[in-house]
């Protein structure tokens, strides 16, 4: 168990019996930024002693089904925390989707399958920061802070245009230039929430700075920016996401039929 705790952060325990995955899902939740793994254990026996500890308060655990003794063992723990109010959430994460439709009636959060990859497991983390009460959240952050070559440049949260994760490497594009930033975007996104919207995996905006909306066959792009022909960045648009992008900025706007 670790000593010192980040009160802003998912609190975590891991349930995994076979040791590299464990170490990598570990790897994986501490690298998004949004959680602390504060107990990581192979067996069904320890799972229960760290449940049990007044010492150890969690919101969520990541439950392996398959144990060492079986399937079973790992539902047994799922039906325990079931019945108990104020329980931490159950992920199931997993190599088998076998128990999917049992572990939802029971109801388990989500369902981690393996190999597990940050984007997945990220999203997951998204979802269940976005369960917590409100009180519960810490405040959004009332500067960015991102990096120039070895300067940290501070930005008020109403400066960003937009937001992109590239070569494994997340941005931010502003009026006074890109720079790097150590968060990734679902951990920007969850931070934001609504101030922010996703147009592309790979991209989220800040929508009061969409300038222009670009239109050519079924690519689908944006001008995000002060003005346009002004400086600005142009971003691209899902295909998935392109008509309800384009309703979200008519529904405060006006001067088109529609």
């Amino acid at each position: 168990m670790t000593g010192g705790r980040d009160a802003t952060k998912l609190r975590a325990l891991v349930v995994e019996d076979e040791w590299p995955a464990r170490n990598y899902l570990v790897e994986l939740l501490e690298g998004s930024g949004l959680a602390e793994v504060v107990g990581a254990v192979g067996t069904a026996d320890d799972a229960r002693q760290a449940l049990a500890s007044d010492r150890v308060q969690l919101d969520v655990v990541f439950l392996d089904v398959q144990l060492a003794r079986g399937d079973r063992e790992g539902l047994e723990i799922v039906r325990a925390l079931a019945k108990e109010p104020g329980a931490p959430l159950v992920v199931l994460a997993t190599a088998s989707r076998d128990h999917a439709l049992e572990a939802f009636e029971l109801g388990v959060l989500d369902y981690l399958l393996k190999p597990f990859t940050d984007e997945r497991v990220e999203q997951c983390l998204a979802r269940i920061v976005a369960r917590r009460p409100r009180a519960e959240r810490a405040p959004a952050p009332l500067r960015i802070v991102a990096r120039r070559k070895k300067s940290l440049v501070f930005l008020e949260a109403d400066e960003v245009w937009a937001f992109e994760a590239a070569q494994r490497l997340t941005f931010v594009h502003t009026p006074h230039g890109t720079f790097d930033l150590d968060l990734s975007l679902s951990a920007i996104e969850a931070s934001f929430g609504r101030a922010l919207t996703r147009v592309h995996r790979n991209w989220l905006v800040n929508t009061a700075f969409v300038k222009e909306l670009e239109r050519d066959g079924s690519d689908t792009r944006l001008f995000v920016g002060v003005a346009v022909g002004q400086p600005g960045v142009h971003v691209p648009v899902a295909r998935e996401r392109a008509q309800e992008l384009r309703d979200r900025l008519l529904a405060n706007a006006t001067g088109l039929r529609r």
